[in-house]
């Protein structure tokens, strides 16, 4: 369940998969990729309705704009690719080069390259993507997934699902500089806006870790206790 703040309006979204919102005045365009149906829903979110529904590859999962919202990048994790759509026509541009199972990614704050977390792999792919071509890969832990980037574009953290940590990757050099141990099954990985601190989210540990970006020390972990429901049940991804 993802929550939205718009004009005082609160919206609630169930998501199969993970959504993203393009800008628009005072309304958003929401794009929501739908993991068992194979396709995007767009949604107004002034009127609170789906306006189109678009079949795209299989078992579709991250997605993203591009900086200038001209594409649509979309996860399409049983095909083992990326796929671009046209924002206007939401016509089928290319396929993007990927590895194994591409589960999310993130592009460059400069909106170039995009490093995919390829899970069956065990890989992050860094690819241009006006180019179609790859530029690195950088072996990880067991079932990447989540993946954050610093403000400044110089650090990129994934985290592995199975190996339980996130990996500090030097952008500049698409190399590891260190690996975090966080609680079981990290999910999101996400900077606060300095850029000092990254989140991660963990599944099954039922925690998040605020970490240190200069130290990759952990400063706290967020634990979450809800009346009524089993501590098992509680399980913060995004």
């Amino acid at each position: 369940m993802r929550t939205l703040q718009s004009g005082g309006i609160l919206m609630a979204l169930v998501l199969a998969a993970w959504l993203v919102i393009s800008p628009a005045a005072n309304a958003y365009t929401v794009y929501v990729t739908n993991e068992k149906d194979n396709t995007v829903s767009i949604i107004d979110s002034a009127k609170l309705e789906v306006v189109k529904t678009v079949k795209i590859g299989q078992r579709p999962r991250g997605i993203a704009l591009s900086k200038d919202h001209r594409w649509l990048l979309i996860c399409a994790s049983d095909d083992n690719t990326v796929q671009v759509y046209d924002t206007q026509t939401m016509k089928f541009v290319k396929s993007l080069p990927s590895g194994q199972d591409p589960e999310l990614f993130i592009l460059h704050p400069d909106g170039n390259p995009l490093y995919i977390a390829n899970e069956e792999d065990n890989l992050v792919t860094v690819v241009d993507i006006e180019r179609d071509a790859v530029l690195g890969e950088i072996p990880v832990g067991v079932e990447p997934e989540g993946m954050g980037i610093s403000p400044d574009g110089k650090l990129l953290v994934t985290t592995s699902e199975t190996t339980n940590m996130a990996h500090f990757i030097e952008t500049a050099t698409n190399k590891i500089v260190d690996n975090v141990l966080v609680d079981s099954r990290p999910r999101f990985a996400e900077f606060t806006a300095d850029g000092t601190h990254v989140w991660v989210s963990s599944e099954i540990g039922g925690t998040v870790a605020v970490i240190e970006t200069k130290t990759r020390k952990i400063a706290t972990k967020i634990a979450f206790k809800i009346p009524g429901v089993p501590q098992d049940s509680i399980q913060p991804v995004g």
